[in-house]
């Protein structure tokens, strides 16, 4: 597979972790080293395992998966969308808030971000590519991103606070209402 296809591939595979890691950012009161680490460690990690998943999956589970993969997308995006709207107004302390770096809501929003991932491995089974190239290349990519992302998140946070964080929890709802509205459409 040629370089700029992959780099394409990982790029687009990589912004919805760059838009997550944005919003995530924007509800942490101070963006440590720690909470960086985190989510560049686990979003880099699950996009490059879930091409691989996609790639052993084969036709197998592609069939079963298709046909709501976008509506998990959705449900687990709006639902943290949701959840960071409420917290924002739900709470006057900053430390109060649920850590997006730790525990089950890093994996939700790890496999949230990363299931566009695995149909990319399926496709690339199809087309005989070998996979650990590409996953190395978008696991980095993504990981990269999401440093960025976090760090940029916390920058707007200091500056407009509670409604930053109302506008990340928008940009998740937004992000999954555009996975489903893709899928739906054809």
């Amino acid at each position: 597979m040629p370089w700029f296809n992959l780099l394409g591939i990982a790029l687009g595979l990589a912004m919805d972790a760059l838009a997550v890691s944005i919003a995530a950012g924007l509800t942490l009161p101070r963006v440590t080293h720690r909470h960086v680490f985190r989510l560049a460690f686990h979003f880099g990690l699950f996009q490059f395992l879930m091409p691989i998943v996609g790639w052993l999956a084969g036709r197998t589970i592609a069939g079963h998966i298709s046909n709501y993969d976008h509506w998990i997308v959705f449900g687990m995006l709006a639902f943290i969308g949701g959840k960071m709207i409420w917290e924002a107004w739900k709470h006057d302390e900053a430390d109060e808030r649920e850590d997006p770096t730790r525990g089950w809501l890093l994996v939700t929003l790890s496999v949230a971000t990363s299931l566009d991932a695995l149909a990319v491995g399926l496709s690339l089974a199809f087309l005989r590519v070998s996979i650990w190239g590409p996953s190395i290349v978008i696991g980095l990519v993504a990981g990269l991103l999401t440093m960025l992302g976090i760090r940029f998140g916390s920058q707007i946070g200091e500056r407009f606070g509670r409604w930053a964080e109302v506008a990340g929890g928008l940009v998740l709802i937004g992000i999954g209402a555009r996975v489903l509205t893709l899928h739906l459409l054809g």
